[in-house]
């Protein structure tokens, strides 16, 4: 199921981002990221709609995931 991130507040959307981007350890390439940047960035796919959140009644779990185009 996917959650509008319009029924999450601020404060809560920026901590399932923060604990999305600190457990997938992706590399950045060359250049250095924040926290908050990488966080930052996350948020603005999801206000974009590149990126959506997924909530699986399966497993009771969120994730961030790719739009599909």
């Amino acid at each position: 199921m996917i959650i509008p991130i319009s029924e999450l507040s601020e404060d809560a959307l920026y901590g399932l981002v923060e604990a999305f981007v600190l457990q997938e350890g992706t590399d950045y390439g060359e250049q250095e990221f924040t926290l908050e940047q990488k966080v930052n960035h996350v948020i603005v796919q999801l206000k974009s709609g590149q990126a959506l959140i997924e909530f699986s009644e399966l497993h009771e779990s969120v994730n961030i995931i790719p739009a599909q185009t």
